[in-house]
């Protein structure tokens, strides 16, 4: 008996599919029928001529459950591709996030600190607030946000992952 690889993984899957009404239902419904997790989902049409749009997820699993998941997305009838840009190779990965900061004094002069050396961008300010716009990977949108808690973080909104393969390759 040979023992199953049980790490756990994280992976950002892309999928081309059929940009019509429903597909985002059924890629879903195959997550959460099977009991699968999504920590992030983008959707936006890329084809407009060919009437197609990407989808990234990220999940996590097993490396077995991944690509099991992968076989399962690639059998739905509107998706052209499916791939696994954590096996690929190198891709890039961004997300962006607006955070608002409600603080005054020493905890908004330290606010604005800190966007900086994140090269977060203050897109709405107000005698008491701020709300910064920050692109990157998750984990440096994460680190920001973990900073601004104490200083008066009110609000988060995130786009969730865009990722492509990196180099002339497609999915």
């Amino acid at each position: 008996m040979t023992m199953q690889d049980e790490t756990i993984v994280s992976a950002v899957i892309s999928i081309l599919v059929e940009n019509e009404s429903g597909v985002l239902a059924r890629v879903i419904g195959l997550f959460s029928g099977r009991g699968y997790n999504i920590e992030s989902l983008t959707v936006a049409p890329v084809e407009q001529s060919r009437h197609q749009s990407r989808i990234n997820i990220v999940t996590s699993g097993t490396p077995q459950v991944i690509e099991q998941i992968k076989a399962q997305v690639g059998r739905l009838v509107p998706v052209y591709r499916v791939a696994d840009l954590t096996q690929v190779g190198p891709h890039v990965a961004r997300e962006m996030a607006l955070v608002k900061v409600v603080s005054t004094g020493e905890a908004r002069t330290e606010a604005l600190r800190i966007a900086e050396a994140f090269r977060a961008r203050a897109v709405d300010t107000t005698a008491t607030s701020f709300v910064f716009e920050l692109t990157g990977a998750t984990d440096k949108l994460d680190s920001f946000i973990d900073l601004m808690r104490p200083l008066g973080l009110a609000e988060v909104s995130r786009t969730g992952v865009a990722a492509i393969i990196r180099g002339p390759r497609t999915i």
